[in-house]
C-alpha cells in the first residue's frame, strides 16, 4: 500500500491539513476502493472507541481510522491512541494536531513510531500568502505574474480558503498567463474598494485619489478599522525598507518576512518621504486606529483625516 499505517498531519492551518488529509484518504481508495473509514473527533471522544475501530476487521479489507484534533483530544483519547501506537497500527491511522502541548505523550507515541509526517505550518506573513498563492498556480500549471499575485490578495483577501477558491476560478475560466489586468477582469470592483489602493495614493500623496478611493471603500461597505490597519502597514513597510539599505529585492525579502513585491512597491513608495515625515504619518495613523476603535465619535473623519495628513506629510518640507 502506497499509504503507510501511520501518518501525522501537524500544524494550525486548517487549509493545508485539510487537503493532506483528503489527499492521503484519495492514496488509500486508490489502493482499496472499500477501505472502511472512521472518523474520531478528538474533544468529542467516547472511551474504548479508538479500541473498536481499530481491532482487525472480520471481513477483511483496509481499516482507516481519522482521529481529528489530537490536541483537543480528551483524557481517555490520549491514553488509548498512545497505547494502540505503542502495540502496533493494523490498517492506516491518520492523526490530525494542530499545535500545543495537548496531547504530547500520544503524540510523541506517534513520532517514535516513525509515521509519515505531513506538515501544516500556519501562513501568516504576506510573504508566505504570497508564496502560497503563487504555488496554487503552479501547482495547476499555470504562470502567474507578481503583480496578478499581489492584486488576487488585495481583492480576495488573507483568507486561504477563498484564495484557493479564486486560485481555482482563475485556472479554470482562463488561458495562458495570468496578469494583472486578468485578475482585474474577475475582482476589478474588489480591488478598488479595498484598503490597499487607498493607501497606495496615501502614501503617494495623491490626496483626491486617496480620498475617492477610501469613500467608495466605505460605500462599498469596507469597515474603516482595516483600512487603518492596512494605512499602517504600508507606512511601516516603507519605513522598514528604506531603513533596511540596498540589495536585491529577493534578499530583503527574507531579511525582513516580506514578499519580493512588497520590497518593489515599498522602495518606490519611498521617494519622496524622510524619516521624520514617516513618523509623524505613523503617528496620525495610530491616533486613527484609536478613535476608529472606539476612540472618537466618528470612524469615518478619523480614517478620513488620517488619510489627509499622510498625503499633508508626503508633500511637507523636513
Amino acid at each position: 500500500m502506497s499509504v503507510p499505517p501511520l501518518v501525522l498531519i501537524s500544524g494550525p492551518e486548517q487549509v493545508i491539513a485539510d487537503r493532506a488529509l483528503a489527499e492521503t484518504l484519495d492514496a488509500v481508495r486508490q489502493d482499496d476502493p472499500e477501505a472502511e473509514i472512521m472518523r474520531i473527533d478528538g474533544s468529542a471522544y467516547a472511551p474504548g472507541d479508538l479500541s473498536i475501530h481499530t481491532s482487525p476487521s472480520l471481513f477483511g479489507g483496509t481499516k482507516v481510522v481519522v482521529v481529528r484534533d489530537l490536541d483537543e483530544g480528551t483524557d481517555a483519547l490520549i491514553d488509548e491512541l498512545t497505547t494502540v501506537v505503542q502495540q502496533g497500527v493494523d490498517g492506516v491511522l491518520i492523526v490530525t494536531h494542530k499545535s500545543g502541548q495537548r496531547g504530547k505523550r500520544a503524540l510523541d507515541a506517534i513520532k517514535k513510531a516513525g509515521p509519515r509526517v505531513v506538515n501544516a505550518p500556519a501562513i501568516k506573513s504576506d510573504r508566505d500568502k504570497s508564496a502560497f498563492v503563487t504555488n496554487e498556480f503552479r501547482a495547476r500549471r499555470r504562470k502567474v505574474t507578481p503583480d496578478a499575485v499581489r492584486a488576487l490578495l488585495e481583492a480576495v483577501g488573507k483568507d486561504l480558503r477563498e484564495l484557493v477558491q479564486a486560485c481555482q476560478q482563475l485556472v479554470d475560466d482562463t488561458e495562458g498567463l495570468i496578469d494583472a489586468d486578468v485578475v482585474a477582469r474577475y475582482h476589478g470592483g474588489k480591488v478598488e474598494a479595498t484598503g490597499f489602493r487607498v493607501a497606495d495614493a496615501a502614501v503617494a500623496g495623491d490626496a483626491p485619489e486617496a480620498l475617492r478611493l477610501l469613500r467608495h471603500a466605505l460605500a462599498s461597505g469596507v469597515d474603516p478599522v482595516p483600512i487603518v490597519a492596512v494605512l499602517a502597514s504600508q507606512l511601516r513597510q516603507v519605513a522598514r525598507v528604506a531603513s533596511a539599505g540596498r540589495g536585491r529585492s529577493d534578499q530583503l525579502a527574507k531579511q525582513l518576512g516580506m514578499a519580493p513585491w512588497q520590497i518593489d512597491r515599498a522602495r518606490a513608495a519611498s521617494r519622496g518621504w524622510d524619516g521624520d515625515r514617516l513618523g509623524r504619518a505613523i503617528q496620525a495613523v495610530a491616533a486613527a486606529d484609536f478613535d476608529v476603535k472606539g476612540g472618537g465619535r466618528d470612524p469615518v473623519y478619523a480614517v478620513e483625516r488620517a488619510v489627509l495628513e499622510i498625503t499633508r506629510q508626503r508633500h511637507a518640507t523636513a
